[in-house]
């Protein structure tokens, strides 16, 4: 499947962005610019069933996976998915190889998770208005909203039995494929302080970004990029856990 990507800047390294459930290129709205500014050649995704890519037959994550294979360029110097897009390219990143992986709160445990995914749940957010995205995301700025709305709009419902039912399992990694950063909410429904210790355990690093929800790149752009590019240049991180 032809996946649709946007991209952003003209630099000498690469950089992929892949999105979570529901959402699609425009969620890293503010986070694409920001890459480029810091010399990347950002390539955003949507995944299948989402934005302007096409809907399909059939939904699953081995199947969100082969798309990004088949769509993305090998080695790149950064990959980041959020969510369904950490899964998918939890799964994908053996082929991709990217020089380093970025997981933002990670849709990896969906059984374990504080809230397991129940797929009739997601698909009532088909019905969400701005007024309550905006209400329960009270740090997102104007376009973020904007941009949730028209994801939703654009956005194949059937894809969320790719992550429910018998799907709803764990798909925690047992060890990273390449150097591998994973990004947590505070709190995250999804990364538990168990899952924490265990991912270190691994050998991913952590960090948790204060005070942010599930889409910590729209509730804290600042603590977000921090996080990102304090890990690849090998910094302390500051302000985070």
């Amino acid at each position: 499947m032809r996946l649709h990507t946007r991209e952003w800047g003209a630099g000498d390294r690469i950089a992929l962005l892949i999105h979570g459930i529901m959402s699609d290129h425009r969620t890293w709205r503010r986070v694409g610019p920001a890459l480029a500014e810091n010399g990347y050649r950002v390539i955003a995704v949507d995944l299948r069933g989402h934005g302007a890519s096409e809907r399909a037959a059939e939904y699953s994550i081995p199947l969100f996976a082969a798309d990004l294979e088949e769509n993305l360029p090998v080695g790149a110097d950064l990959a980041i998915g959020h969510s369904l897009g950490g899964l998918s390219l939890s799964f994908a990143v053996e082929h991709l190889r990217p020089k380093r992986a970025v997981y933002s709160d990670p849709a990896w445990a969906l059984e374990t998770g504080e809230r397991p995914t129940n797929p009739e749940t997601l698909r009532a957010l088909r019905k969400a208005t701005r007024s309550m995205i905006a209400n329960f995301n009270p740090h997102w700025d104007e376009g973020d909203i904007d941009a949730e709305v028209a994801g939703i709009a654009a956005w194949d419902p059937a894809t969320a039995d790719a992550v429910g039912g018998e799907h709803a399992i764990d798909y925690i990694p047992e060890r990273p494929v390449v150097p591998s950063l994973v990004q947590a909410a505070d709190p995250s429904h999804v990364v538990s302080e168990a899952h924490k210790e265990q991912l270190r355990a691994a050998g991913f690093t952590v960090h948790t970004v204060k005070n942010t929800g599930h889409s910590i790149h729209r509730d804290d752009l600042d603590g977000f990029m921090r996080s990102v590019l304090g890990w690849v240049r090998g910094e302390e991180p500051v302000g985070l856990v």
